[in-house]
C-alpha cells in the first residue's frame, strides 16, 4: 500500500518537499518505507549517527512515527525513526496512557539512503515480537518535519483533530 502524507491542515511547510509511505504485511512481517522528496536543505534532517542507540524524544525534530494497534484493543504501540539512524519504540496501555519503551526491542535496525533531493528509512519489524500470530492490526504511518527556522510541520496519512496528534485511534486507518 503506498500513501501521501500530507502536513497538519494550515501549517506552513517547506515548498516542493512531499511525504510517502509504502506499508505492507506477509504473515507476521511488517514492511514500512518512507520517502521524503523535494528541497532537503529547508528542513533539519540529522545527521547519520557512528552508533545508533535507542534515543527518547525523536519527535522533537524531524522524524519518521508509526503507530500499531490490534484492531478493537485500547493498546498500541509508537515507533520512532530518525533519520540519524537512532529509534524508539513505545507501548500504550490507551489513548497516551501508560507510555513504556517495549522491552521485545533491544535493537531496531532500519536503512536510511540519502540524496541531495530525497531521503528514504525503510524498517522491517517481525510483529510476533509484540502481537498472537495472524493478528489482524491497525497502524497509522506518520512524521514530524524540523524547518530550518526551527518550526516543526507534522505530516499524517490522516489528520482526525483539531490539532495535530498522532495518537487518536481514528487515525489508525491502516488495516493490515
Amino acid at each position: 500500500m503506498n500513501l501521501s502524507l500530507t502536513p497538519f491542515p494550515g501549517a506552513r511547510v517547506p515548498p516542493a518537499v512531499r511525504l510517502t509511505v509504502a506499508i505492507a504485511r506477509q504473515a507476521d512481517v511488517l514492511t514500512i518505507g518512507y520517502v521524503l522528496f523535494g528541497d532537503l536543505a529547508s528542513l533539519v534532517v540529522p545527521a547519520p549517527a557512528e552508533r545508533p542507540l535507542r534515543r527518547s524524544h525523536l519527535w522533537e525534530t524531524t522524524c519518521c512515527e508509526f503507530f500499531v494497534a490490534v484492531k478493537g484493543s485500547p493498546g498500541y504501540w509508537e515507533f520512532n525513526l530518525s533519520p540519524a539512524g537512532h529509534w524508539n519504540v513505545y507501548r500504550f496501555d490507551d489513548y497516551r496512557q501508560g507510555m513504556r519503551e517495549e522491552p521485545a526491542f533491544a535493537a531496531l535496525p532500519f536503512t536510511v539512503a540519502r540524496q541531495p533531493d530525497a531521503l528514504a528509512l525503510d524498517l522491517t519489524v517481525d510483529l510476533a515480537r509484540l502481537l498472537p500470530p495472524d493478528e489482524r492490526i491497525q497502524a497509522a504511518c506518520s512524521a514530524v518535519l524540523e524547518h530550518r527556522d526551527g518550526a516543526l510541520s507534522y505530516w499524517a496519512v490522516a489528520h482526525v483533530a483539531d490539532e495535530p496528534d498522532f495518537h487518536r485511534r481514528n487515525g489508525f486507518i491502516i488495516e493490515l
